[in-house]
Order: structure tokens, then C-alpha cells, then sequence
């Protein structure tokens, strides 16, 4: 009886770990496992591609590309306020669906920076905005 319970709570812990990993899709993987179903819910993650970001229409609708170290993109359409740290060049995680045709349409996204980002206000005065302070 006992094994049976251990089994099953290891089975329900398994599952519910799996349902909750916060895994992305790269450029790379998604053009070897193929597209999710159209609206299926997502993360897609890697760099935003320097040169890649527009603002379409009147402006609040934004299109980038994310790339990785592969030849694959992925192309991505963002309605909202980008985070203070998104910027062509810089990691990102997007949040959201594929639609028929394969464009991204994300309704959250996460910017990702490196281990020496300093914040504009912890940075002496007079310092440009690629130093850091020691």
C-alpha cells in the first residue's frame, strides 16, 4: 500500500513539474520539431537581430526577429510596452502563440541581459551607457 502511494505522488510530482517547466523554443529547435499548433501557448527565446526591430502602422506594434547561433528565425509581432531592457542585440523571451501562417504574436515579453548590466542610476556620473563601474 505504501509503494502504491509513494508511486503515485512521484507519478503527480512528475507531471506537475513537467507542465510547469519554463523551457523556450530557440529558432534552431522549433525548425527541427516543427511549429506548435497555431494558438497554442509558448515561450520562444534567443537575441533580438540587430536591425531586425520596426514599429509598423501608428507605432504601437512592434516587429523583431529572433535569432540564435543558427541560421533559423523567428519572426515576432508585440502590441505593448516593451520592458526597459529590451533593445536590438539583447536576449528576450516572448510569451504567446503561432498563427497559421508562422508569425509570433507575443502578449508578454521578458528581456534578458548579461551579468555586467548596471543600472543607469548605479553608474558614476559622466559615464557613457556601455561602462560599468568596478
Amino acid at each position: 500500500m505504501a509503494a502504491a502511494l509513494l508511486l503515485a505522488a512521484a507519478a503527480l510530482a512528475f507531471f506537475a513539474l513537467r507542465q510547469n517547466a519554463n523551457l523556450f523554443y530557440t529558432p534552431e529547435v522549433l525548425a527541427e520539431k516543427g511549429l506548435p499548433a497555431p494558438g497554442k501557448d509558448v515561450k520562444v527565446g534567443g537575441w533580438v537581430e540587430p536591425g531586425s526591430l520596426t514599429y509598423p502602422g501608428d507605432g504601437s506594434e512592434m516587429v523583431f526577429t529572433i535569432i540564435d547561433n543558427s541560421p533559423e528565425t523567428i519572426t515576432v509581432s508585440f502590441t505593448g510596452i516593451a520592458p526597459d531592457l529590451f533593445r536590438e542585440g539583447q536576449g528576450v523571451v516572448a510569451i504567446g502563440s503561432f498563427d497559421a501562417a508562422g508569425l509570433f504574436t507575443a502578449r508578454q515579453l521578458l528581456a534578458k541581459h548579461d551579468e555586467n548590466y548596471q543600472p543607469r542610476e548605479l553608474r558614476p556620473l559622466g559615464a557613457g551607457p556601455d561602462q560599468n563601474a568596478s
